[in-house]
């Protein structure tokens, strides 16, 4: 039996560390402005893509382009660039949606992902595409019983890809979710003239609403629930279901969230899949994988529809319910290899013994840890306020600007954004 690949989400080098630290088995990032996370400032060049693949590969990791949004006549050339370089530096996967890109990458033997934007629910679908891709990505409003039937289809008929290798299936596991059907959305074009479908969404539906009563004019403002705003999926507490379904590649969404969101969601998914294939996957280790993924940005959660609900679950806060929010406090100055300590110079706020805190950077990714000993110019400190310089040990190297944020608790009803 295969054992289900996780793929995690990367916007950025430290997002893409945090996601092998956390035990991804693969990573996903959007190049230039072709991606559905285009209007996010975290994408990457055309110009990482070498140093990208050559991390990757030292890590055994695999990597897939999300090419995905609809391509316009004057996006064909740049399409055709991101292709060609992909291949070049050994990129593993273009996920696409577009047919031109799905035709071109095809014809260049580059492996093809169908994105969930061509919203495939049903296996003949899959037969039509299997034509050119290895991978497909279930649409998010199946059931785990409609996702079965299509998994025993792929096996009894022996669909396979351009590879010989019968046809892959993959789901979204956890992360933000749309209103739309498979974030085919169009309020955001029809009242900001930023398209969705191209990775511009300004995410109108996550804010809080009026009705007004056209005839006599009365309001009423919508106070319990932001009514176009779904929680996050999460599928940590019935992962079992999901691979008894058949799913063979898991996605955890994420490329505009932050690396300590990456390595925490993913590191959590990676013990709930290894204890499953260990025969160790219970429902009070579920419990302590919610609690930890609460910790990051989140809206709630929700099963989505793959446990058979036929209504969503709608969020009632504009923000993240994360129980835990991270402070920025400086950034490193210099690392004591031999003794493993680190420097940082404090810009904002104040750092104390006992403080949890976390470290982040291009190459260091996501370190936490807690201060037990803290010095500064002449000696141990309790606390280093603004301006100073201190030091404590962390038993990872740590770079120069590498930013140092304190983590503190968070009142579950605060919506904060992290």
């Amino acid at each position: 039996m295969k054992k289900l690949e996780l793929m995690a989400p990367a916007g950025n080098f430290e997002c893409f560390m945090a996601a092998i630290q956390g035990g991804a088995d693969s990573i996903y990032f959007g190049i230039e402005q072709l991606n559905m996370r285009a209007r996010a400032t975290m994408n990457f060049t055309l110009d990482d893509l070498s140093e990208i693949a050559r991390i990757a590969n030292e890590h055994n990791v695999r990597t897939y382009i999300t090419l995905n949004t609809i391509i316009y006549d004057h996006d064909i050339s740049l399409m055709k660039r991101i292709v060609d370089e992909a291949k070049n530096c050994g990129i593993t996967a273009i996920i696409a949606s577009d047919q031109a890109v799905i035709s071109y990458a095809s014809s260049q033997k580059m492996e093809v992902h169908i994105s969930t934007q061509l919203n495939i629910t049903n296996a003949e679908t899959v037969r039509f595409y299997s034509h050119f891709a290895d991978v497909m990505v279930l649409s998010r409003e199946l059931s785990l019983t409609q996702v079965k039937k299509i998994s025993d289809e792929i096996k009894r008929d022996e669909i396979k890809g351009p590879s010989g290798n019968l046809v892959e299936l993959e789901l979204f596991g956890h992360g933000a979710l749309c209103m739309a059907v498979s974030g085919k959305c169009f309020l955001s074009l029809h009242t900001a003239n930023a398209s969705a479908n191209r990775g511009a969404c300004v995410q109108n539906c996550r804010r809080s609403y009026k009705v007004i009563d056209l005839e006599d004019g009365h309001e009423l403002e919508i106070d319990n629930e932001y009514i176009m705003s779904p929680k996050d999926l999460c599928t940590i507490d019935f992962l079992d279901q999901v691979i008894e379904a058949g799913v063979e590649v898991l996605k955890i969404e994420g490329r505009g969230k932050a690396a300590d969101y990456v390595k925490t969601v993913v590191s959590n998914y990676r013990e709930a899949i290894d204890s499953y294939y260990e025969g160790s996957y219970t429902k009070e280790k579920t419990e302590q994988w919610m609690e930890n993924i609460k910790t990051v940005y989140n809206r709630g959660f929700w099963g989505g529809y793959y446990l058979g609900q036929e209504l969503g679950e709608w969020t009632d806060a504009p923000g993240s319910k994360a129980t835990q929010k991270k402070i920025f406090l400086g950034r490193g100055s210099n690392y004591f290899s031999k003794i493993g300590v680190a420097e940082f110079k404090i810009e904002t706020h104040s750092l104390s013994v006992g403080d949890k805190v976390l470290i982040t950077g291009p190459t260091t990714g996501v370190i936490e840890t807690e201060v037990l000993e803290l010095h500064g110019a002449n000696g141990p400190i309790s606390s280093a306020k603004k301006g100073e310089m201190c030091s404590f040990q962390v038993s990872e190297v740590v770079r120069p600007s590498d930013k140092l944020y304190k983590l503190v608790a968070t009142e579950v009803k605060d919506a904060v954004h992290v």
